[in-house]
């Protein structure tokens, strides 16, 4: 006993020292890298948060290195640790919709008349997330909205390469559009929608069902602060946020090289627009051209820089993230002029803000109604801290009621 007493003495201590030696790289790296913007409210809250964020994935990485498990399986592990209740009036089942799985959020009581559905896709890069890390705010979703949520638990890369996870939430879309009378709900009342690289899928996905006669026309597609182009990161987002949590522009391109499987070297590449062929840049300058944006997005500091010149060898390994099937933005006007009634949440303190609002912008001139929410003080991530007790912004937690609304009011 004395002996087990004392391994577990010593166990505790080496764990204890090491907490105390990543939270203070934590802390060292985040006042070294970030830069919050003055005007941003709560910037402690934030930088506490992002300890926690910058510790997770530093261990994930010790243990890669030790050759434990991936960083993203540590990652992916520990988002799904915690759990959520699902409010008295809902129950959920956890289902296969041809080969995907999905979580069906439904009502106790019958509805007078048959109900909307939501078919939403978690955000995480296409890497991380699930459909339990996300039932606390697909629980709120339905709960507000009053419909039928189907949560998409769409197979992760690098496990499973793009366009996998595209792909698996098409295949739940259409399976649900065809079956939704099962469930209670309106075939012509159905909505997509997700956040980040789940708002990407959303875009994907309703393009490529313009045009389905044997399907149903979606009502409504929900769009929180989605990725919509891979071809200019030197938008004023980018620039003004580009060290701002939970998502720095370094980040953004080096997961995203793991998304698409390439080589995280070529990031830099991707960042200053190496990739990006003469004729793209010629034909697709006009959407993603700053002269789109409000002026007031264009302060904080922005200067315009060019892309940087054109790297074949560059394109031939990222090409496939240019294709409409990644960067929406550049969808064909017979497409997009087809797309259904949009709800657009865009946050001021991300990189991917200029992304929202030039496709609200090609919607718009293209005859698409847009209802839009800019979240002054919103950040990427932020629906996810809604119910963190002290550590909540409730700017998630109204982002997500406003998504509500506009789903219930249809």
């Amino acid at each position: 006993m004395e002996l087990l007493s004392i391994i577990l003495w010593w166990a505790a201590g080496i764990i204890g020292i090491s907490y105390l030696v990543i939270l203070a790289w934590a802390i060292a790296y985040d006042f070294a890298k970030t830069r919050i913007d003055p005007g941003f409210d709560h910037p402690w809250k934030l930088r506490a948060l992002h300890w926690n964020f910058i510790m997770l994935f530093t261990t994930g990485k010790i243990l890669e290195w030790l050759g434990v498990c991936s960083q993203v399986v540590f990652v992916r592990l520990m988002t799904d640790l915690r759990r959520f209740k699902v409010p008295p009036n809902l129950y959920t089942k956890d289902m296969d919709f041809d080969g995907v799985a999905v979580r069906i959020y439904l009502h106790k009581t019958p509805g007078l008349v048959r109900r909307k559905g939501f078919v939403f896709f978690h955000g995480g890069a296409g890497l991380a997330g699930s459909i339990s890390s996300y039932q606390n705010i697909c629980s709120k979703i339905a709960n507000e909205s009053d419909s039928v949520v189907v949560s998409v638990g769409y197979r992760l890369a690098p496990e499973y390469p793009f366009p996998t996870q595209s792909e698996d939430c098409h295949t739940a879309t259409v399976h649900f559009m065809k079956n939704a009378e099962t469930y209670g709900v309106d075939p012509s009342q159905i909505v997509i929608g997700g956040d980040s690289a789940g708002g990407n899928f959303a875009t994907a996905i309703a393009q490529k069902l313009v045009g389905r006669p044997d399907l149903p026309k979606l009502r409504a597609q929900v769009l929180i602060y989605a990725g919509t182009q891979a071809m200019d990161f030197t938008l004023p987002s980018c620039q003004q946020n580009a060290r701002m949590p939970f998502l720095f522009c370094e980040n953004l391109a080096y997961y995203g090289m793991q998304y698409f499987g390439k080589d995280t070297s070529l990031s830099d590449d991707l960042l200053r627009g190496s990739h990006v062929p003469h004729e793209m840049r010629l034909k697709c300058a006009k959407y993603v051209s700053p002269d789109n944006l409000p002026e007031r997005s264009k302060q904080r500091g922005y200067q315009p820089i060019p892309l940087a010149p054109f790297k074949p060898k560059v394109y031939e390994q990222l090409s496939n993230i240019l294709d409409v099937s990644f960067s929406t933005l550049f969808a064909d006007d017979a497409v997009i002029q087809q797309l259904p009634e949009t709800f657009i949440v865009s946050c001021e303190h991300d990189i991917l803000r200029d992304d929202s609002l030039l496709y609200k912008k090609r919607l718009e001139d293209n005859g698409v109604k847009v209802v839009w929410f800019h979240a002054e003080n919103g950040f990427h991530g932020v629906i996810n801290f809604f119910d963190l007790g002290f550590f909540s912004f409730p700017l998630g937690s109204e982002i997500l009621s406003r998504v509500a609304d506009f789903v219930k009011h249809l």
